[in-house]
């Protein structure tokens, strides 16, 4: 149970890495106003939203449930 835990936050952090990191990858791309790679960049932030779903995933389920 514990080693799943760890495992989960493991897993956490690196899934939220990885989106920090698409941000700033954007976030250049986008700055750089004369080359801009609209495909890329709307691949990049698609990546960031199965991200972000898969973050909040494993943060329910690292979180206990609390019943009011």
């Amino acid at each position: 149970m514990i080693d799943d835990i760890e495992q989960l936050s493991r897993k956490l952090e690196e899934l939220r890495l990885e989106h920090r990191d698409l941000d700033e990858v954007i976030d250049r791309l986008i700055e750089r106003r004369d080359s801009v790679d609209l495909l890329q960049v709307q691949r990049l932030k698609k990546r960031k939203l199965v991200l972000k779903d898969q973050i909040h995933k494993l943060e329910s389920a690292l979180l206990p449930d609390i019943i009011a």
